[in-house]
């Protein structure tokens, strides 16, 4: 199971969290320090697996990350997941961001972080990986878009249709009193 999903930038400042083991506020500030102090000092040449630290269960937990540009995207694990796969699953959503984004950056993430969400639930939900094709998450993506276009453009025609109407009333009661 994935126990969090963590990015923060190469200053250790954290961009999304997302928690799917209940900790306190505070506690899951420490996860991230802890993380990026882990994660930040390891050379771009070893391998992208460690054990998590003492604030995730040490050696029960696994830390999975991959390093793009100024980003750290980490995942922390228990024993039931692959690395490899979870590997793969890290390179979908930043592949998945680079769609939406058009080549992702930090500031993407700062700006858009409800979509940032939105896409990552997509994908992982409850710590459970839901989908691992990013053309199948595309599609998903797009229809959603395309729903909440709708929803917004049938609310615009609402709201001009009440204006149009409230015009209609008040040029009526304009008249009935001349």
């Amino acid at each position: 199971m994935i126990q969090s999903i963590l990015i923060f930038n190469h200053h250790g400042k954290p961009r999304l969290s997302k928690f799917y083991k209940h900790y306190p506020t505070e506690m899951q500030q420490q996860i991230v320090r802890e993380c990026f102090q882990l994660v930040s000092k390891r050379p771009d040449n070893v391998c992208n697996f460690l054990d998590g630290g003492s604030l995730l269960g040490g050696s029960d937990t696994r830390l999975i990350y991959r390093h793009y540009a100024t980003l750290y995207f980490v995942f922390a694990v228990d024993a039931s997941e692959s690395e490899l796969g979870i590997l793969d699953l890290i390179q979908v959503f930043v592949e998945t961001l680079d769609s939406r984004f058009e080549n992702v950056c930090e500031l993407d993430i700062i700006f858009h972080v409800d979509k940032v969400h939105h896409i990552l639930d997509d994908i992982v939900m409850g710590g459970m990986v839901l989908d691992t094709s990013l053309s199948s998450i595309l599609v998903h993506i797009d229809g959603q878009d395309k729903i909440l276009k709708g929803e917004g453009s049938s609310f615009l025609q609402q709201v001009s249709n009440s204006k149009a109407a409230e015009k209609v009333k008040a040029l009526g009661s304009r008249l009935s009193h001349h």
